[in-house]
């Protein structure tokens, strides 16, 4: 595979085009982590973009109009394509399957041995449709609803554009992204309330409070921060022990936890942590981070908790 950085394969000098070109990738690698929920598949999906990119002609390159848009439409085909497969995936996954968090923009780092800090301009920009409760809602849209949606509402991509992504009229496009936003106001009826400054730092507030008290096993405290009907959800893909169903009901969420809470904090350091743009909490074991928490919290009580235990998840939460 060629690097879009290198110089044009058979030139021997640098594209022109490069810049213009390169300055795509954070627009892809947004766009890619919105519609496949993991950091991992959406460096894959850009690279691949640029590869097809890569492997046309000079001549061919050049007389195309608006490589941003072939850049996108190509990247979004792919992702398009991975979803439709993702679906038979998922359903051999063991136990549930949550998003891949992502973390900080000042904590992230790429992962990878020898590599260093990924560039500001490649990082993942943190608004709310990257919150975890927001991707595990476009996890129940059908593939053409998650691609019209996203590239309609989220990067504003006109629905004649979306249309000739998809593969279908711009009509059905519109329809595709009205019925994705129905599922996200089922999903997130108060949604609209939360997301000024004090209403995120009383979160953080309520995050710290939940931390206290499940190291303290303290199930009242517990409960008492929790929504009647509060829910838990584990991610461990097979690879490590998690709750193979998600855990119902504010009594039952705060006695799994406080059951929990001497293996998983003795062994464990628990910190406070921004996990997709929002309070949560991360677990650190020599170094190496082996849970992630993610919450969704109203006023002072949280609804849902979802934590990824499986390491495959996890290699962008702990530096090399």
């Amino acid at each position: 595979m060629n690097n879009p950085s290198d110089p044009t394969p058979g030139q021997g000098r640098p594209d022109p085009g490069l810049s213009a070109v390169m300055s795509e990738r954070r627009q892809l690698t947004n766009l890619a982590y919105r519609l496949l929920g993991s950091l991992a598949d959406a460096e894959d999906v850009v690279q691949e973009t640029y590869a097809r990119w890569y492997a046309r002609s000079p001549q061919q390159r050049s007389a195309v109009d608006s490589p941003g848009a072939w850049l996108t439409t190509v990247a979004s085909r792919i992702c398009l394509d991975q979803l439709g497969s993702a679906r038979a995936r998922r359903e051999r996954y063991v136990g549930e399957w949550l998003p891949e968090p992502l973390p900080d923009r000042t904590e992230w780092i790429s992962g990878r041995a020898g590599a260093g800090v990924i560039d500001p301009a490649d990082r993942v920009t943190l608004d709310e449709s990257v919150h975890m409760a927001f991707l595990v809602v476009l996890e129940a849209m059908t593939p053409a609803e998650r691609v019209a949606f996203i590239l309609h509402d989220v990067f504003r991509y006109p629905f004649a554009e979306v249309a000739e992504i998809v593969g279908r009229t711009p009509e059905a496009c519109r329809q595709l992204a009205s019925s994705a936003r129905r599922r996200i106001r089922a999903a997130q009826p108060d949604a609209a309330s939360r997301p000024d400054a004090v209403a995120a730092a009383r979160r953080a507030d309520v995050v710290r409070a939940f931390k206290q008290a499940w190291e303290a096993k303290d199930i009242d405290a517990l409960v008492g921060l929790l929504a009647p009907d509060a829910t838990a959800t584990g991610d461990g893909g097979g690879l490590v022990t998690a709750a193979l169903h998600p855990v119902e009901g504010a009594e039952q969420v705060a006695r799994f936890f406080a059951d929990r809470a001497g293996a998983a904090t003795a062994a464990a350091t628990l910190v406070e942590r921004t996990v997709n743009g929002q309070p949560g909490l991360v677990a650190q074991r020599d170094g190496v981070t082996v849970s992630v928490m993610a919450f969704d919290i109203t006023g002072d009580r949280i609804h849902r908790i979802w934590a990824v235990l499986n390491p495959d998840k996890l290699r962008f939460w702990t530096r090399d």
